[in-house]
């Protein structure tokens, strides 16, 4: 049978880079001692979530391209004969910065770049102060394990960036991420914004007969006076091509959570669920617009 073994790795980052940086190449071994070929990071994971506020200082947490981030986990990934996905705040130039992911392949090379191409403005969300949106489109990646789709947290909420992955023969779509509840607003709204998130990228695992997987922070993140933080929800899951949890891990806990990415199950699941086979291309085409009158 054609398999091969996925993990996310669900983790409490801090404000100094390499601290991150250290934890998760450790992590990162475990989870590869587990039998992981395919290793995904937490968004942003070399620092807190910084976007609470916005504040210049903060895009000094910025690296260029193929710096500190990519020199440390090409090494990773040659000595562990993996794919590690990376997902880091990329300085493109001054001015210009990205909330991007490397995909490094298990020989230390890079096999793909991706930058996030929906950047939110919510309240303690505030992205679209630090990320210029990317310009690289959706891709799916061709590694040595695997042919991956990586899309980063708000990203996940679009029917559209799933399907277009997907079209371009991703079997897998990662999702790094860093969401969470207002402790404020927990206890009113808390359950259904947790519901939400899992069903949507459920539902994108359902539509397009692929294995999608969501590596989520946790931890309260309270760095700024007089507001209340983000609690992340952690949550981080690994879903099969019929919406099935086949791993999940805790709201609370720092753990790494695996599930084999079988290629048979997902052929066998888009012939009897031919889905793409009856998308109606012709019609679609008002799908650009931005509303339809």
């Amino acid at each position: 049978m054609r398999k091969y073994t996925i993990a996310v790795v669900q983790l409490n980052l801090n404000d100094i880079p390499e601290n991150n940086l250290k934890k998760c190449v450790s992590w990162v071994k475990q989870a590869a001692k587990q039998g992981a070929e395919v290793i995904c990071l937490p968004e942003l994971y070399s620092s807190h979530y910084f976007c609470q506020s916005e504040d210049t200082d903060n895009f000094a947490y910025a690296e260029p391209l193929y710096s500190t981030s990519f020199v440390a986990f090409s090494k990773l990934a040659k000595e562990l004969g993996t794919v590690i996905i990376v997902p880091f705040f990329e300085k493109r130039m001054a001015g210009i910065y990205h909330n991007s992911a490397y995909i490094i392949d298990t020989d230390g090379s890079e096999a793909g770049l991706y930058r996030k191409m929906h950047i939110p403005d919510d309240p303690h969300f505030y992205e679209k102060f630090y990320f210029t949106p990317g310009d690289l489109g959706f891709k799916t990646i061709h590694t040595k394990k695997g042919n991956v789709g990586t899309l980063i947290c708000w990203d996940q909420w679009y029917p559209e960036a799933a399907r277009l992955t997907a079209l371009k023969g991703a079997e897998v779509l990662f999702y790094p991420t860093a969401i969470g509840w207002h402790p404020q607003e927990k206890e009113q709204y808390g359950p259904n914004q947790y519901g939400a998130w899992m069903n949507v990228m459920k539902g994108h695992a359902v539509a397009n007969g692929v294995y999608v997987a969501a590596a989520n922070r946790i931890g309260l993140e309270k760095y700024l006076p007089n507001t209340a933080g983000i609690e992340f929800w952690g949550a981080s899951f690994i879903a099969g091509p019929q919406g099935e949890i086949l791993a999940q891990a805790s709201h609370n806990q720092e753990e790494i959570i695996m599930a084999d990415v079988d290629l048979d199950l997902q052929e066998n699941v888009r012939q009897n669920w031919p889905f793409f086979r009856d998308r109606r291309i012709d019609a679609f085409g008002d799908i650009t617009k931005r509303a339809i009158d």
